[in-house]
């Protein structure tokens, strides 16, 4: 007895502990990060949302996520001249810095939201790893989730990509739910579904796994002959289908009741296949001239950097690469053995099918897409995962939780060594954030986050001097007070002084750029994801 009663007490404080330093991380990283490539234009189009209920802007992601950042957006309450007709990405600009705006306060109350979500979404992984493998799995599993360093990061940004895996997951767990009350749970499930796909597009690919997850529970409860418990099965798939599509359609009306629609960009035609599949999406027309879109998008020629190569269009491994850089390694020891442990102990494996079915389906899909632009784009794994790996503790043996807590003790160390620099994150087989821009770059490394922290540096330490800027992000720098000028439009032998740049524009850099890089001598970085050069 007194043994259950220190555990009743012992596991709300550690409970307590992990989703409190999450949220010390990610709050300051949100304080200290200057507005990535992203956020302006989404905190930009949430504005317009509230201003003028028009879904013009950002087509290409539904309206969910930003409706999330545009509650913090209200706070702040920015200035925002009504009908800007330029294109999102100056939006963003006008909003931050043309309006007369505070873009620290404005970024700052977008991504609150953001970080409550991921925090909410910590109890889902804590409970879903609970209900499997008990009290220690379900910490396991929050531990790794609060301490992964590419759920910190983009977790405190006015960003898609938690929110979108969070709904999902959330979506899984309601189905895992339901095996025992479907009635309850199915349309949960289907709530939860829609909110992913109305946050982001790239969820599409899971829905015919989840889809087939929802009959499962309907067949299990249902008695009789096969042909009608089969029946009832798809009947209740159908079911929460239908609540999904409906979540999507209301996401759009709140956004503009009357669903007026005229794009602000162009929207490609898309023929064959994929052209008929968006004809016969049971969404709104912005949902599908978005998706038109996202594949127009996929035929663009985009650049990326992968282990000091730089290459033009997509690798089929880069993302498998890229979480083999960006993931702690105890944390990719403890996937591994959570998925092993889920196909191999009896009693896991009909959760098998929920916890790895959508991961399976969903990485293989960003795999052949044509922008390598990071792990970003595989973020449902650090969730679904880290319940798996919570798996591995019904395994009684001594020697699995001693290895398990050592595992977890290496994550957590290495996730705080990296504070508060998230987002170039990279794990000691690979250097550590120092290191990451010789292997990954764009949001791996480099996503315009740091260019406050420059200011701050020019001033204290190279005051009064030449200073030349090679700037990748969506942050102004006169803004910022950094008076510089682009070494790229000016002769060579004129370029003295100190020379700052973006590691992932040196990493892409070519022809003058990569001439005046190879003839200076780098001196410091700035949050790993700025050098600065002496020439």
């Amino acid at each position: 007895m007194r043994r259950l009663g220190l555990r009743s007490r012992v596991v709300p404080v550690l409970v307590v502990l992990l989703l409190g330093q999450m949220l010390v991380a990610m709050v300051t990283a949100a304080v200290r990060q200057t507005p990535t490539i992203d956020e302006p234009v989404y905190a930009g189009a949430a504005t317009v949302y509230l201003k003028e209920h028009s879904l013009r802007f950002n087509p290409e992601h539904p309206p969910l996520g930003k409706l999330v950042i545009a509650a913090g957006v209200a706070v702040a309450q920015p200035r925002l001249d009504p009908g800007f007709d330029g294109d999102q990405t100056r939006l963003g600009r006008r909003l931050l810095y043309e309006s007369g705006n505070d873009p620290w306060r404005v970024m700052l109350w977008a991504r609150l939201p953001v970080i409550a979500l991921t925090l909410a979404f910590a109890a889902v992984v804590f409970l879903f790893a609970r209900e499997l493998a008990g009290t220690a799995g379900g910490l396991t599993a929050l531990a790794l989730y609060c301490f992964s360093p590419d759920v910190i990061a983009h977790g405190s940004l006015a960003t898609l990509d938690v929110p979108a895996a969070g709904f999902l997951l959330t979506a899984v767990w309601l189905l895992w739910r339901a095996r025992r009350r479907p009635g309850r749970w199915l349309p949960w499930a289907g709530v939860a579904l829609g909110a992913a796909l109305a946050t982001r597009m790239s969820t599409l690919p899971a829905v015919p796994v989840l889809l087939a997850l929802s009959g499962v529970p309907v067949w299990c409860a249902s008695k009789g002959a096969w042909r009608r418990r089969a029946a009832r099965a798809c009947a209740g798939a159908a079911a929460v289908g239908l609540v999904a599509v409906a979540v999507v359609w209301v996401t759009y009306l709140l956004v503009d009741p009357r669903l007026r629609w005229n794009p602000q960009q162009h929207v490609p035609e898309v023929h064959g296949l994929r052209g008929l599949m968006v004809e016969l999406m049971p969404f709104p027309e912005p949902y599908r001239d978005g998706m038109r879109i996202q594949f127009g998008f996929e035929n663009l020629p985009w650049e990326g950097f992968l282990f000091g190569r730089l290459y033009t269009g997509s690798l089929w491994y880069y993302l498998p690469a890229a979480l083999l850089v960006k993931t702690p390694l105890g944390m990719l020891a403890l996937w591994a053995a959570g998925a092993v442990t889920l196909l191999a102990v009896r009693r896991l494996r009909p959760a098998a099918p929920c916890l790895l079915a959508a991961p399976a389906v969903l990485l293989p899909a960003a795999m052949q897409g044509s922008r390598n632009f990071g792990t970003r784009y595989a973020l449902f794994l650090p969730l679904f995962l880290a319940v798996a790996a919570g798996c591995v503790l019904v395994l009684r043996h001594r020697w699995v939780r001693i290895a398990t807590g050592a595992l977890v003790v290496f994550v957590a160390v290495s996730s705080l060594r990296t504070f508060p620099f998230y987002l170039p994150y990279a794990n000691e087989a690979f250097g550590g954030p120092a290191h990451t821009r010789r292997h990954l770059h764009d949001s791996n490394v480099d996503w315009g986050q740091d260019l406050g922290r420059l200011a701050e540096r020019l001033r204290e330490r190279y005051r009064g001097e030449r200073i030349w800027l090679v700037y990748k992000g969506s942050g102004v720098p006169s803004y910022y007070g950094i008076r510089a000028a682009d070494p790229r439009k000016a002769p060579p032998e004129r370029v003295h002084g100190v020379l700052a740049v973006s590691d992932s524009a040196a990493a892409k850099a070519t022809g003058r750029l990569a001439r005046l890089l190879e003839s200076s001598r780098p001196v410091e970085d700035v949050g790993h994801s700025i050098t600065i050069y002496r020439r």
